[in-house]
């Protein structure tokens, strides 16, 4: 029972909620965490953007190596194997869900693990929600933990 558990990481507190709730379940099923975390460029940028500048994206590649090895100590720190993946988006066609989905579906992830912001309304449509889309397209079990709504 959930032997290959993946789990979404971005430094938010809302992931570390999530985090910890991946541990738990690992430690629990005596299971084995993947950790992966999202670098999405062309969000952020927007969709008009063509040349993404190198200093930027090695930074932000370099933040999400750091976040990463806090995650896989404090895997190590619980008992969990883990182990953890930096993963980009391919462009304006794919998402965060999708890069997470296509994670899910080669290490044949047998539970994901996502934060939620809890947004509502108009705030939810605008800045959409990474946790809804990945559910809508899930191919196994998703562990969806709220944080604080926004």
């Amino acid at each position: 029972m959930y032997e290959r558990i993946l789990a979404a990481f971005d430094g938010s507190e809302t992931s570390n909620l999530a985090l910890a709730e991946a541990l738990r379940m690992a430690q629990l099923t005596g299971g084995q965490l993947y950790v992966a975390h999202v670098i999405d460029v062309v969000a952020p940028l927007g969709m008009g953007l063509t040349y993404v500048p190198v200093e930027l994206l090695a930074s932000y590649r370099e933040e999400a190596r750091k976040l990463l090895e806090a995650a896989r100590a404090e895997a190590k720190a619980a008992g969990v194997k883990c182990e953890t993946e930096l993963l980009e988006v391919g462009g304006v066609t794919q998402s965060v869900a999708d890069c997470l989905q296509a994670c899910a579906s080669r290490i044949d992830a047998e539970l994901v693990v996502l934060g939620t912001h809890g947004r509502r309304g108009v705030r939810r449509a605008f800045l959409g929600s990474v946790a809804e889309e990945f559910v809508r397209k899930a191919e196994c079990p998703v562990l969806l933990v709220r944080g604080e709504a926004a």
